[in-house]
């Protein structure tokens, strides 16, 4: 059978895009997913359902890729990086934060030769796709298949309500909705958790609408490349089962994220020549933009003993609060977020072994970028990751500035009865400016919210791989949409912005642009 459309990835932008562009009867879609399908609520494992531990996203987790990369060259072990491997892809496995970008973001991509992607023309796919339970105004949406809310003041934890009050006493302004174009401040994050259920695209968007006719979903199936007749894209080449076998499609639709889309365009011909040569893959078009532009937002925590009476509670709420500043000297609008886990575990040990409370350093527009590249034809190879996290000086000073942020917090009155001592960093690591950049590069993680390694640009720019329609350039019949499309990372977790991303393609695809 030839499909009309094929979307490779199940996550946050691929279950958004099938459901979408399956919307029209006439259309045949068939979602390609690596991972297991789970078809509805009560089949879900308890790890994807249930957010407020971070099981689900642990190194080894049965849905997790496990994948790991390069932090910076001071630290002796990798990185992780976690990836969803599941209908519902990363949806399926992440924190569950529900928070925009600014408007800066969306303009400045608009500014960098991409109109399409202004704030004004991107709002109303942030509305389409929400149904917030406690806004209703122009901003947001009430008629959208993920559910959005903050946790009540009243149900905050003992370390959420301190740090918003220390933070307010301090100066930054209280904020209830932090999508809000213009908020700035302290104040809960927005979530699509209800009953603290991680509302996935797969439990939203994806298993509402499976019974459709026109929409295939297999699950289990590895895409092993592209396939091409001259510079179309006519198929793919997949693995299910111990079998390999192609599926023609009029469209491709790369759904993969900011690894494996990447991956899977090179695998195919599709990226740096010199690198695919080196490799012994043909090369169908030399994109040399495929794979770099790696973005994220780097982290830095502050692990924090706490008194012997403060409770420590692994079943409940492990966020609900944040501040989002911007740094001293910069002229990006909240560049920078702080917020506190109301309980800790040691960096890749037990899931809870009452260490203390966390509160995380999160660079939201770094200068450092990173890049990904082939170490294999085998698509069951990972890519080399290569983050280079905290490179630029100015990247530096302000996680810096934030690390002493949270000092200045913790020594408030309203830390008092909770705070008793630092486990990390020591008093020795903060002698110095120099000590404290050694210590932030030994202890720097991924934000995990990859991003811009298939980055949307003019044909003016040479190392953008899609044009703004999200059409790979130079390839007939394929586009690429999810967050490695952004040509930098936005100033907020990339969940919903990644949904948008699907949205908006869909909504092209649908109309013929």
């Amino acid at each position: 059978m030839k499909y009309d459309v094929i979307v490779i990835g199940a996550g946050s932008a691929g279950g958004t895009m099938a459901t979408r562009l399956s919307e029209d009867f006439s259309r045949s879609v068939l979602l390609l997913e690596a991972g297991p399908d789970y078809p509805d609520l009560e089949q879900t494992p308890d790890d994807l359902k249930f957010g407020y531990a971070p099981r689900a996203s642990e190194m080894g987790a049965p849905h997790n890729w496990s994948f790991v990369g390069t932090g910076t060259p001071l630290q002796s072990e990798p990185v992780n990086v976690p990836r969803g491997r599941v209908v519902g892809g990363t949806s399926a496995i992440n924190g569950q934060v529900f928070l925009r970008g600014v408007p800066e973001d969306y303009d400045r991509w608009a500014s960098w030769g991409n109109d399409e992607w202004s704030y004004i023309n991107v709002l109303p796919y942030f509305r389409k796709q929400e149904t917030d339970t406690d806004i209703s105004d122009d901003f947001h949406g009430f008629e959208g298949p993920i559910p959005v809310r903050r946790h009540r003041r009243e149900n905050w934890l003992p370390l959420q309500e301190a740090f918003v009050q220390a933070c307010s006493d301090v100066g930054y302004a209280e904020v209830y909705d932090h999508n809000h174009p213009d908020s700035s401040g302290v104040g809960p994050f927005p979530m699509n958790n209800p009953n603290g259920v991680r509302m996935s695209t797969a439990l939203t968007y994806v298993n509402p609408n499976r019974h459709r006719l026109n929409l295939t979903i297999r699950a289990n199936v590895r895409v092993r490349r592209i396939l091409f007749d001259g510079p179309r894209a006519v198929g793919v080449e997949v693995e299910s089962g111990g079998e390999t076998f192609q599926i023609e499609a009029e469209q491709i639709v790369l759904c993969a994220g900011a690894i494996a889309s990447p991956q899977l365009l090179m695998l195919s011909g599709v990226g740096p020549a010199a690198e695919l040569r080196s490799l012994g893959i043909p090369v169908v078009k030399d994109l040399p933009g495929v794979g770099k532009n790696l973005r994220d937002h780097p982290l830095v925590p502050v692990r924090v003993k706490v008194k012997d009476d403060f409770p420590l509670d692994p079943d409940a709420p492990r966020i609900q609060t944040v501040l989002r500043y911007t740094a001293s000297g910069s002229g990006a609008r909240n560049d920078m977020q702080i917020f506190p886990s109301s309980f800790s575990t040691p960096l890749g040990g037990d899931p809870f072994d009452n260490e203390g409370i966390r509160l995380t350093c999160m660079m939201e527009l770094a200068e450092s970028a990173g890049a990904l590249t082939l170490q294999s034809t085998d698509p069951d190879v990972q890519p080399h990751i290569d983050c280079r996290y905290l490179e630029a000086d100015w990247d530096r000073e302000r996680m810096r500035e934030a690390i002493r942020i949270v000092l200045g917090l913790l020594d408030h009155e309203q830390f008092r009865n909770i705070y008793d001592g630092l486990i990390s960093p020591t008093a020795d690591d903060l002698v110095s400016d120099e000590t404290l950049d050694d210590w932030m590069l030994r202890e720097v993680c991924i934000g995990q919210h990859l991003s811009g390694t298939c980055k949307i640009g003019p044909d003016s720019d040479p190392m953008a791989v899609v044009d703004q329609y999200c059409r790979v350039q130079g390839i007939e019949a394929l586009r690429v949409a999810d967050a490695s499309v952004m040509p930098d990372v936005i100033r907020a977790n990339t969940n919903c912005t990644t949904i948008m991303i699907g949205e908006r393609v869909a909504e092209w695809i649908r109309t013929g642009q």
